[in-house]
């Protein structure tokens, strides 16, 4: 885990809801991950929203991958 990449995840109360976003612009680490499971390149997004780095992409993948490494209970 890199922590200066996930210091480019912002999230601030009135901007997207709330929700997790890219460097404080309105574009949710949500909408970056759902362009790159449509099958979008990094190339396509970075053309499409030049204000973002590789790096932003790499931050939006790794914030998923901590937000969803939890433990997992099993009932017994």
């Amino acid at each position: 885990m890199q922590e200066t990449r996930l210091q480019r995840i912002t999230i601030q109360d009135g901007v997207c809801g709330g929700s997790p976003c890219i460097r404080g612009f309105r574009l949710r680490v949500q909408d970056v991950l759902r362009l790159l499971s449509s099958g979008a390149s990094h190339d396509e997004i970075l053309q499409d929203y030049p204000f973002l780095e590789q790096e932003d992409i790499y931050a939006a993948l790794e914030y998923a991958a901590l937000m969803t490494g939890h433990p997992v209970l099993k009932a017994s």
